[in-house]
């Protein structure tokens, strides 16, 4: 068994922004593994941030993003539970990380919840009419076009969207992440995303 010492304790702090006892935890769990330990912290923190979600989230800001150029804008409301994490740099980063995401990527819709029903059905039409002459069973047709349509969802909504920094995130995960880091619920309210001549 390794010993756990001061030092490995204080570079998984650095690494990981986690509190000194969920620290030195992960590395007697993960025997003083620094990469094993990050990962533990990452999957501790998103089941601790799914706990969390319940709780109100009454304080946060309007944060806004303008492009270099001028061309693009973004404006969200991103929501917290105290005005004093709303203050902090970590929740600033996350609202900056978000406009940035959108600025960039241009998402239609904040969830799939808010995909208008017309619009998905519209999209399995065409998925349908795509495997039409593929001569597959009904059930192998309906499952390919749910993949399509969850692909679709990954396309435009921001929350199931890849992270532009990291493909291996995503925008949901990237807040469950701060929830876990900052320690308080955080919610995106919603968005709006402004292109020079766009309707």
């Amino acid at each position: 068994m390794v010993e756990i010492t001061a030092a490995m304790v204080k570079e998984l702090r650095e690494k990981s922004g986690a509190g000194f006892t969920d620290c030195k935890k992960a590395l007697v769990e993960k025997d003083g593994d620094i990469k094993k330990s990050m990962e533990y912290l990452r999957e501790k923190g998103i089941a601790d941030a799914s706990k969390k979600s319940s709780r109100a989230t009454n304080q946060g800001l309007v944060y806004s993003y303008i492009h270099t150029t001028g061309r693009v804008g973004t404006l969200i409301e991103l929501n917290c539970e105290t005005d004093f994490v709303a203050r902090t740099d970590d929740f600033q980063l996350l609202a900056k990380e978000i406009s940035l995401q959108i600025a960039g990527m241009k998402p239609s819709y904040l969830k799939r919840e808010d995909v208008p029903v017309e619009v998905v059905e519209k999209e399995k039409e065409i998925y349908r009419a795509q495997m039409k002459d593929a001569g597959k069973p009904a059930q192998v047709v309906d499952k390919i076009v749910e993949g399509k349509l969850d692909k679709f969802y990954k396309e435009f909504c921001l929350l199931e969207m890849a992270w532009f920094k990291d493909d291996k995130k995503n925008i949901e995960t990237l807040i469950k992440e701060s929830i876990a880091k900052i320690g308080e619920n955080i919610t995106l309210k919603r968005f709006v995303r402004f292109e020079l001549g766009e309707n």
